[in-house]
Parts: structure tokens; C-alpha cells; sequence
């Protein structure tokens, strides 16, 4: 693993921030421009069944509106090993009927002022527990994010709406429905969520140099990948019961 100096660790933090657009840096680490031949890097093995239901998804038509800007071609991978859960650092009084002007936001801060060539994350989680289409590709293929960096290749990234530092409550709804993402992203590979996964980086901005393994749970947060906080503390400590939810969503004991 390579160690990062400490004052490029707070540089890399998710930074607060969501008054101006301009300043929508949030949590995805930025565009991970790997090579094609890079799908082939993900090393999860697969256990044959344990396919959870779908959850309902909100369509991306219904946040993008008018913001749509030119993108590159999307990528795919072989399939989704890993779930990333992350936060998007952004505040968390909002009406959930202003979930999708939110998401809006962050795509315009993301795909228009930073030049990414579409909104990072997979998916994207509100307070009320509705899942809205991030990343275009279509929800059920292993579109390659920008979440993650080094490990979009073959993982999903789902982005709660909001900032769950320490001691701030994170809403029953919304861990729910991280977990039912994740539960049927991860059994369309047979995968389960409470299990351990090795990941080859593809980027070595992220906490191992390209090429490397590392080994992961199947859901995991921003920070075991990359030098931020995100998804915060407060989340982080829920990923365990989210992976025991997801688990029992695919009807595993």
C-alpha cells in the first residue's frame, strides 16, 4: 500500500461545500480513465444464485431536465463485484420532493464546471429511501463509474444525499435502500455482500499503486479504497448492518 503524505490526505477529503456549483468538489474522486482491457481486473469469485428483487428506480430523465451535456461513450465492465457507498457531502434539511433538482446539482458540478463526462456515481440514495439512476448505461449492466478512484472497474457506487460525519443520524430509509441496491447489483454476480473481494487498482492516486491487489468487503466505503472521509463516520459505522440487510435480501442466513 503507498502512503500518501499527510497534507495530500486533507487535500484529497470530500470538501464541503454545495452554496455555488463551482465549488461542488463532493465525493467521487474523479474520472478514472483506464484502459478497456482494465475490465477484465476484477477477481471476485461468484457463487451461482442468491439474485435479489430489483429495487424501484427513479429514471435519470426525471433529475437531468435540461442540463445534459455532451459525454463520452460509456464504458461496461464484465460485472459488478464490489459495491462503494459514499456521501455526497451536501446538506441534509432538504424536502426528498428536491432530490432530483439536488442530484441536478451535483451533475452540474460534476459533468459541466469539473469536465467529467457524466455524473459519478451509479446510483444516489435520498433521506426518504427513493434510488434515483446516476451514471447513463443502463441500471442493471456494470457501467464503469467515477466514484472510486483506481477501483471504478467492475463496482457500483451508490451516494447518499447528505453528510453523515459523526454523530449525525442516518436515516433508516436510506441505509435500507443502500442496502437493497446493493443486494441485487451484487447477485446479478452471484456475490455476497458480506464477502471478501480482491479488486486490482487501476490508479495509483488511489491507496494502492495500478496494478496492485487489494481485498475489500463487497460493500465497502469510499475511504477503504481512497484518502477521503467519505462516506463519513456516521455511515461507515452502518455498513455493517447494510451488508447483513443486503444479505438477507438475497436470502442468505
Amino acid at each position: 500500500m503507498r502512503r500518501v503524505p499527510r497534507r495530500m490526505r486533507i487535500a484529497l477529503t470530500c470538501f464541503p461545500g454545495f452554496a455555488v456549483v463551482a465549488g461542488l468538489v463532493l465525493c467521487a474522486a474523479g474520472i478514472d480513465r483506464t484502459a478497456g482491457g482494465a475490465e477484465r481486473s476484477v477477481t471476485a469469485r461468484a457463487a451461482v444464485g442468491h439474485q435479489a428483487p430489483k429495487p424501484r428506480i427513479v429514471p435519470r430523465e426525471r433529475w437531468l431536465g435540461d442540463a445534459s451535456v455532451t459525454q463520452a461513450p460509456t464504458r461496461y465492465a464484465g460485472r459488478v463485484s464490489a459495491v462503494f457507498v459514499h456521501h455526497t457531502d451536501s446538506p441534509n434539511g432538504y424536502d426528498c420532493a428536491d432530490a432530483p433538482r439536488i442530484i441536478q446539482y451535483l451533475y452540474t458540478g460534476q459533468a459541466g464546471v469539473r469536465h467529467w463526462d457524466d455524473i459519478g456515481y451509479n446510483f444516489l440514495v435520498d433521506r426518504c429511501g427513493t434510488v434515483y439512476e446516476g451514471r447513463a448505461g443502463g441500471t442493471g449492466r456494470a457501467v464503469v463509474g467515477a466514484h472510486t478512484q483506481g477501483f471504478n472497474v467492475g463496482t457500483t457506487g451508490i451516494a447518499a444525499l447528505g453528510t453523515f460525519t459523526a454523530g449525525v443520524p442516518v436515516p433508516k430509509a436510506m441505509t435500507d435502500a443502500i442496502a437493497a441496491v446493493a443486494a441485487w447489483k451484487l447477485g446479478l454476480s452471484g456475490i455476497d455482500p458480506r464477502a471478501p473481494v480482491r479488486l486490482v487498482s487501476t490508479n495509483s492516486l488511489s491507496k494502492y499503486r495500478a496494478g496492485t491487489r487489494g481485498t475489500f468487503t463487497a460493500v465497502s466505503g469510499h475511504t477503504d479504497g481512497y484518502w477521503t472521509a467519505c462516506p463519513g463516520a456516521a455511515l461507515m459505522a452502518r455498513l455493517p448492518a447494510i451488508r447483513q440487510h443486503a444479505a438477507r435480501l438475497q436470502g442468505r442466513h
